[in-house]
């Protein structure tokens, strides 16, 4: 075995994306969590606040990035947004380096990546699994979400690659519109057969 297989895990807001990434865990697949290293760049003390400070004046605050201002100045402006994630993205690309040369023995290490996809973030990956469950159960658990609208879970699908393209371009689909259960054996299954074709 020369390096860990890798797998991208992604899957539209209110599919079990987060659920799944637990179980894989549990299971001691190391999983890189691509949103939780940004937060960890730009919360409290995090390493991009200068640059980020220095190109977008007033966005950020002892606690971090404000999220808030800092959205309205580059969301709607795709030259700002480009900006933003040109000082992001190579900061999250070390981090990335780092848990693979952390991981390197393990036969299997995943790649938690929301917008996967929407991103063109399937560069060094060697399959993609994507989490999805039927559009009424998604909607239920969204809604249940504090703050949460129907315009604003709207919204947001609308900037999202359709689910039914995601499964058709996946190499792995985990259901999680069944029991908990059921999830978590075809979890345990994926990993189990992983495991035995890289140790090959």
């Amino acid at each position: 075995m020369s390096r860990p297989f890798v797998l991208g895990l992604t899957g539209s807001i209110g599919m079990g994306k987060s659920a799944v990434a637990a179980m894989l865990r549990d299971l001691s697949v190391p999983v890189f969590d691509a949103d939780a290293a940004v937060h960890l760049l730009q919360g409290a003390g995090g390493a991009l606040l200068p640059m980020i400070e220095a190109e977008f004046p007033g966005t950020t605050g002892p606690g971090g990035v404000l999220r808030h201002e800092l959205g309205t100045r580059v969301f709607a402006d795709p030259a700002a947004l480009a900006r933003l994630e040109a000082i992001v993205h190579p900061a999250v690309g070390k981090l990335r380096e780092a848990f693979m040369h952390e991981n390197a023995g393990a036969p299997l290490v995943v790649f938690d990546i929301p917008l996967l996809f929407e991103k063109g973030h399937t560069a060094g990956l060697d399959a993609v699994a994507v989490v999805s469950a039927p559009p009424e159960m998604q909607q239920a658990r969204v809604l249940a979400r504090a703050g949460m609208t129907t315009e604003k879970f709207s919204q947001i699908l609308k900037l999202q690659v359709p689910d039914a393209e995601k499964r058709a371009r996946a190499d792995y689909v985990i259901d999680t519109g069944v029991a908990i259960d059921q999830t978590r054996a075809t979890v345990a299954a994926l990993v189990r057969a992983i495991r035995q074709e890289n140790a090959r």
